[in-house]
Order: C-alpha cells, then sequence, then structure tokens
C-alpha cells in the first residue's frame, strides 16, 4: 500500500506534471491527491456567519459555546450560525513575464512559476465547483486582460482551466492597479486568491489590498517561487537575463550571493509585514514541492484557522 501510495505521488511531481499538456488533468491529479489525504476546502467556514444564541443541552458540540455569556451571567449557551448562499473565489493569476520564469526539469523541458500557478489555481476551482460554489477568474500582467464572472455551473472550472492554458504575452506587472480594479468589479463579499510572485512595487501592492480590504473581501496571497529565486544556487560566471525591461548582465555569482539573498529576505520580510498588518494570509509556495503536498498542508492550515 504505502509503495502504492508513493508511486501515486511520483505523478504529482511538478517535473512529472509538466509532460502533462492537458491543465484539466493536472488538476484533476492534484485534486485526486488533496482529497486522498481528507483536507477540505480553503474557504470552508469563510462564508458562516453569526445568527443567534440558544441554551445548550447535553450532546451539543462544546465548541460552539459562547464563554463571554458564560462568563458574564453564568449561564451556557452555543452561537449559531447562518450560512451565506453563493460564496464567491476569486482567482486573479499573475500572467507578467517574471513569471515565466522556471527551471529545467530532468528531461529537458521547463516548469515555470506559471505553470504552477495555473496547475493550483484549477485545483481549487474544481474544488469549489465541486463543493457549490462561485469560481471567478481575474488575469493580469500590467493591467487586467481577462476577467470572469464567478459562476458555480459544473463547467465553470473547465473554462477556468481552458483560460489558464492561453500563452500570456509576458508584459510587465501592475499588481496594485489591477487589485483595484478587481475591488470595483467585484460586488459580492468573496475569497480573493491572489497568485503572483509578488516581484513589484510594496506600496503599489499594498494601496491594490487595502482597497479589498475594504470592500470586505478577504485576501489570500499565494506567492509562487523558483528553487533558483530562492536559493540562488549559481556558480560559474553566468549570464543573467533582466524580466520586465530589466536589461541583461554577465556576472560572477557567487560575488553576488549575499547581497542578493538579503535584498530577496528584506523584500519577503516587507511583504510578510504588509499582509500581516492587514490579516492577509500569505503562503509561499516553492515550484519544485509536489502540489499536492503543498496545497493540501495550506487547505489543512486554512480549515484549522476557520474552527
Amino acid at each position: 500500500m504505502a509503495e502504492s501510495l508513493a508511486d501515486y505521488r511520483r505523478y504529482l511531481d511538478p517535473r512529472t506534471l509538466a509532460k502533462i499538456s492537458s491543465l484539466e488533468l493536472r488538476a484533476r491529479l492534484i485534486v485526486e491527491g488533496v482529497m486522498t489525504g481528507g483536507h477540505r476546502s480553503p474557504y470552508q467556514g469563510v462564508s458562516v456567519e453569526f445568527a443567534q444564541h440558544r441554551p445548550y443541552t447535553a450532546g451539543d458540540d462544546i465548541r460552539h459555546v459562547d464563554w463571554k455569556v458564560l462568563a458574564r451571567a453564568d449561564k451556557v449557551y452555543l452561537k449559531q450560525y447562518q450560512q451565506e448562499t453563493n460564496l464567491q473565489l476569486i482567482l486573479v493569476v499573475d500572467a507578467s513575464e517574471s513569471m515565466g520564469f522556471g527551471s529545467v526539469t530532468v528531461d529537458g523541458g521547463v516548469w515555470t512559476k506559471y505553470d504552477h500557478a495555473t496547475a493550483l489555481a484549477a485545483s481549487l476551482s474544481y474544488l469549489a465547483v465541486h463543493q457549490a460554489d462561485s469560481v471567478g477568474l481575474a488575469i493580469f500582467d500590467q493591467q487586467l486582460s481577462r476577467y470572469f464572472k464567478p459562476s458555480s455551473a459544473p463547467t465553470q472550472w473547465k473554462l477556468v482551466a481552458s483560460e489558464l492554458q492561453q500563452v500570456p504575452k509576458w508584459n510587465k506587472t501592475g499588481i496594485g492597479r489591477v487589485l483595484d480594479q478587481i475591488a470595483e468589479k467585484v460586488t459580492h463579499r468573496s475569497v480573493i486568491a491572489l497568485l503572483t510572485d509578488a516581484f513589484d512595487d510594496l506600496e503599489t501592492i499594498k494601496k491594490g489590498m487595502r482597497h479589498l480590504r475594504y470592500k470586505k473581501h478577504e485576501v489570500i496571497v499565494m506567492q509562487i517561487l523558483d528553487p533558483q529565486e530562492i536559493e540562488f544556487p549559481f556558480e560559474d560566471v553566468t549570464l543573467f537575463k533582466g524580466l520586465e525591461e530589466a536589461g541583461q548582465l554577465i556576472t560572477e555569482p557567487r560575488a553576488l550571493r549575499e547581497g542578493y539573498l538579503e535584498q530577496f529576505r528584506l523584500f519577503n520580510e516587507g511583504l510578510k509585514k504588509l499582509c500581516r498588518g492587514m490579516n492577509i494570509d500569505l503562503r509561499q509556495f516553492n515550484t519544485a514541492e509536489p502540489l499536492d503536498v503543498s496545497l493540501s498542508q495550506f487547505l489543512a492550515d486554512r480549515s484549522a484557522a476557520t474552527r
């Protein structure tokens, strides 16, 4: 059994998924891996709102006891909740040039950050639609290039997968501006999942996120990074080609490594501080890690947090 599971997990490695041309199939494989672990949706519980109290009776779940009422009135009451209809998940996927960066796989292919983002987005869409929730999609670079209104139709996730498979134009990025546009477009309170490397000016990102939070949306940032960006493993003289009009440079990477890693650390610390200050869930995804593992952990953490 253990050997069979290990063999199954091998097919969820990004290097193997890179060989699968169909994003729908990639997503199905990832979701099967997630469901095998028994994890729930990342937005489970977001749509639950307090309705009223009722007296405790024997056998009730004590997790719903209102401890503040107990302390104040010395009586045990339970919180009752009501479920909102039509919970919306809006997937906001970065298709700028920096997302086209990737590592070469063993068979000579490339698994990019955009590949990783689209696989995650399609998987989340699949989970949401099968939970009867609505899913919308926004794809952007320096502007919002495509937007699809949320729907709970069974065919919606296929639409999402189809659109994500379109080859991006690889322009510069404009995260803050796009978040502003989405805040104006999405009128129903939603979960906004931003899939990006977040390589943009943090102040402009902050403004866009503040706009979304002002409109009462919950925001999740799924920061997607390549292991080469995280570790900077280069040793020999290397030609670095800048993305998004950053030029290129031939240099000795060992002389740059310490400075690069420090700047990388400072940037990520700034992003963490920004998200923490607005109660935004920030998760980092390494494109070298199996998607079912990282997504399962993310879903488990989200489920625990909502409980």
